[in-house]
């Protein structure tokens, strides 16, 4: 029988709030274990949590990014259950009144995968497996997330990347997190379940749990989709279950079995006030939001004229984005801008995170004079690129490198003069151009940019060697 395959992702997405969610400790990623820690976020008896304001603000610009509606009334729940990173016994999180629901992230086919709510909460410790014993570290331990639950919307492992990864790069874009998922920033629990083709029916749902990869998650979703098909070709049940996924083996294993809501007996937390959020803070908040990275991407396409292939290497990257414009605004050609940031600088930067930095040795204003040159054909492309390699690995501005007599160009005259030695040079390359070989004009140009050493502007040639050859 064939099945299709029914996914909804839980992606929690660690907060950048310099203290935890209702503690005045760091957030800072690393340190000695038990070291960022206090009575609150360890749940000492009598340790009362104050909520981190800019917490809730954070929560708000993400339902804002993803189309969601923001409620004014919102409360935290205590989720109960028992687990030694946990030591107060429960979390304190959202359950009947987030923060936000009903949003989307939309994909590159048009298709919306629904959020269902976006909630508040704190995070847990680490467990720590070593030499046959487990310990506990609690620096993590109160520090804020926000869980944003999508609805059952997701068709094949393909999609939950793009959505995994669209999310990623929204949340990065806004400012909330940084979602370094190699850090724990942001992780996914990704729930699956199979249905016969055309049933409306949904089947029996397992999830996996703390998925930090998009490129693991397109594995384990395979994997459990053809785990979950043999079973039910043979007849057998799906289990609600806990997985966790086995990295070196592409498997999936059971945990535990699968919780239901009513398993963690929330209740609303009586320890912190119900918050009510103003519509003015909406609109601020609504009001502080950048441009968003779908939106980008088309005004690249749509208003700048770049390719999509040249704004997919662009607007993905924020630091990338913001020095693209910041050239631009000196009224120079986007073209030639993106073409020697993609073709050029990206050369000279090796790793993802290289690119997210972008902390290179020019500064706009010195590329956006180096276009100028090219747009106003005082240079060609080619030779502003290597200009540039020299000034990324120097730091030196653009007048190091080019000279008063390199912006003189070639006049008329002497232009054509080149073409008929061009000519004259390559009898070969005429005969074949005459011959009807178009493409053998390339030789007749390369020997004109060697003479010239550049500065032969070859639409200009391309005329003039053309009427030559007639």
């Amino acid at each position: 029988m064939k099945y299709e395959l029914v996914s909804g992702l839980e992606t929690h997405v660690e907060l950048s709030t310099a203290t935890k969610i209702f503690c005045s400790c760091t957030t800072a990623f690393g340190g000695a274990p038990n070291t960022h820690c206090c009575p609150v976020c360890t749940g000492m008896p009598g340790a009362l949590p104050i909520l981190n304001q800019k917490v809730v603000e954070y929560a708000i610009r993400a339902g804002l990014a993803t189309h969601c509606t923001i409620n004014e009334i919102t409360h935290m729940d205590r989720k109960n259950y028992c687990y030694p990173d946990l030591p107060k016994a429960y979390q304190i999180s959202q359950f009947d009144e987030p923060v936000c629901e009903h949003g989307y992230v939309e994909l590159d086919s048009g298709k919306k995968i629904g959020i269902t709510r976006i909630h508040i909460e704190e995070d847990a410790g680490k467990l720590v497996h070593e030499r046959g014993f487990t310990f506990v570290d609690y620096n993590r331990g109160g520090v804020p997330l926000i869980e944003i639950v999508s609805e059952p919307d997701i068709s094949s492992p393909e999609e939950a990347k793009e959505y995994l990864e669209k999310l990623q790069l929204i949340m990065r874009y806004i400012g909330v997190s940084d979602c370094k998922m190699q850090e724990g920033s942001m992780r996914a629990d990704v729930n699956i379940s199979l249905r016969p083709v055309g049933s409306k029916t949904l089947g029996t749902r397992t999830e996996i749990k703390n998925m930090s990869s998009p490129s693991f998650i397109v594995k384990a979703m395979q994997y459990e989709y053809e785990r979950q098909a043999e079973l039910l070709d043979r007849g057998e049940e799906i289990e609600q279950a806990t997985l966790r996924y086995n990295e070196s083996e592409n498997t999936t294993s059971k945990m535990r079995g699968k919780e239901d809501a009513q398993d963690y007996r929330y209740f609303p937390e009586p320890d912190i006030l119900t918050v009510h959020i103003p519509k003015e803070k909406i609109e601020e908040v609504k009001a502080s939001l950048p441009e968003l990275p779908t939106d980008k991407f088309r005004r690249y396409v749509r208003e700048l004229g770049l390719s999509e292939s040249t704004a997919k290497l662009i607007y993905p990257y924020r630091n990338v984005a913001r020095y693209y414009e910041t050239v631009l605004s000196k009224g120079v050609s986007p073209r030639t801008s993106a073409n020697l940031i993609v073709g050029t600088v990206y050369a000279t930067l090796k790793t993802e995170e290289e690119k997210e930095a972008f902390s290179i040795a020019v500064p706009e204003a010195e590329l956006a004079l180096l276009v100028s040159y090219v747009d106003s054909g005082k240079l060609q492309a080619s030779k502003a690129g290597s200009i540039l390699l020299q000034m990324l690995e120097s730091g030196k501005p653009v007048s190091a490198y080019v000279r008063e007599e390199d912006l003189k160009g070639l006049s008329d005259e002497e232009l054509k003069k080149l073409c008929e030695g061009a000519i004259a040079a390559n009898p070969k390359a005429v005969e074949d151009f005459k011959a009807g070989k178009q493409k053998a004009i390339g030789s007749l140009f390369g020997f004109l940019m060697k003479q010239s050493r550049g500065k032969a502007d070859v639409k200009k040639a391309e005329v003039i060697l053309r009427e030559l050859l007639k």
